[in-house]
C-alpha cells in the first residue's frame, strides 16, 4: 500500500512537472519567441496562457515596454571642424522580437551598442553639414528631426522602432569656447555700436526738424504780430483821425492831457522848457499870468 500511493505521489509530480513545462504565459509588457530545435517557429504571441513541447519546445521573452539609453559627452566634428560636446537620449521599443533576435540575439546591451552607433552617425551627419555658429544657434528641433528621421529609417533592422532622440546639451570644448564667445561678444558690440550710431543719426534729423519748426512757427508768428500790430496802428491812426476831424480843439486838448500825464508828475522828472512855450498853452489858458510865472 504505502509503495502504491507513493508511486501516484510520483505520477503527480511528473504530471504536474511537464504541464509546468508544457504551458507558458506572456504578460501584456512582454514579447515572446518559441524556439524548436534551435529555430523560431512563432513569435506573434498575444497575452495569455500559451503552449509548448516540453523539452523540444523554448520560449524567449523580450520586454514590450519603452526603454531608453543616454550618452554623455560625445565629441562631434562641425563642418569647420570645431569640436561639439553633445549630450542626449534615445527612447525605444521592440516591435519585431523574431528580427530583435536574429540581430542582436535579443540581448538589449547588444541593442544599445547598435542603436548609439546610428545615433552617433546621425549627429554625426546632421552636425558635419553645419559650420559652429549655426550649430550653436540653430532649432534644436530642427536637428533632432534630422536624427530621427536617420534613425527610424535603419532601426527596423534590429527589429525595434526609435519613439524619439533628444539632445541635452550641445557646448563646446573649453580652447574653443572662449574664442566663440569673444567673437559673438566682438559681433555684440559692433550691432550696438551700429545701432547707437543709427540712434545718434536719427536724433540729429529729429533736433533739425524741431529746429526748422521752431524757425519757421517764430517766423509766421513774428509776421502775425506785425500784420496784427500795422493792423491796430492802422485802426488807431483811422480812429484819431476821426476824432480830430470831428473836433479839432477836443482832440488837442486830450493829445496834450496825455503828453502831461506821461511827462509830468513823476518824482524824478525834471523839464527845461520855457515857460510861455507850447506845451503849457492849456495850462497858461487854464490859470493866466500865475501859470506863466511859474
Amino acid at each position: 500500500m504505502g509503495s502504491r500511493f507513493n508511486g501516484v505521489l510520483i505520477f503527480i509530480a511528473l504530471t504536474a512537472l511537464l504541464v509546468g513545462m508544457s504551458v507558458f504565459t506572456v504578460d501584456e509588457r512582454e514579447h515572446a519567441v518559441k524556439f524548436q530545435l534551435g529555430e523560431i517557429v512563432r513569435s506573434d504571441y498575444m497575452p495569455g496562457l500559451h503552449f509548448k513541447w516540453p523539452f523540444l519546445q523554448r520560449v524567449y521573452k523580450f520586454p514590450n515596454t519603452i526603454l531608453n539609453f543616454e550618452d554623455s559627452e560625445e565629441r562631434f566634428l562641425t563642418g569647420e571642424q570645431k569640436n561639439l560636446l553633445v549630450d542626449y537620449f534615445v527612447t525605444w521599443r521592440v516591435v519585431d522580437p523574431e528580427q530583435y533576435y536574429v540581430s542582436v540575439q535579443g540581448d538589449e546591451q547588444a541593442a544599445v551598442l547598435r542603436l548609439a552607433a546610428v545615433v552617433r552617425e546621425g549627429i554625426k551627419a546632421a552636425v558635419s553639414r553645419r559650420d559652429l555658429q549655426e550649430v550653436v544657434a540653430a532649432d534644436r528641433s530642427e536637428l533632432m528631426n534630422e536624427m530621427l528621421v536617420e534613425l527610424r529609417s535603419k532601426s527596423p533592422e534590429f527589429g525595434i522602432e526609435v519613439v524619439d532622440v533628444r539632445l541635452k546639451r550641445i557646448d563646446l570644448e573649453n580652447e574653443v569656447s572662449e574664442s566663440v564667445y569673444e567673437r559673438m561678444r566682438a559681433e555684440r558690440r559692433l550691432d550696438a555700436e551700429t545701432i547707437r550710431a543709427e540712434g545718434n543719426r536719427e536724433a540729429v534729423q529729429i533736433r533739425a526738424t524741431a529746429e526748422r519748426e521752431q524757425t519757421v512757427i517764430l517766423s509766421n508768428a513774428r509776421r502775425d504780430a506785425e500784420t496784427i500790430r500795422g493792423e491796430g496802428d492802422a485802426m488807431a491812426s483811422q480812429i484819431y483821425a476821426t476824432a480830430y476831424s470831428e473836433d479839432r480843439d477836443f482832440y488837442s486838448f486830450y493829445r496834450t492831457m496825455q503828453a502831461y500825464r506821461q511827462s509830468i508828475g513823476g518824482s524824478q522828472d525834471v523839464l527845461v522848457l520855457q515857460p510861455d512855450s507850447e506845451f503849457f498853452r492849456y495850462l497858461q489858458n487854464q490859470f493866466g499870468t500865475e501859470a506863466t510865472g511859474n
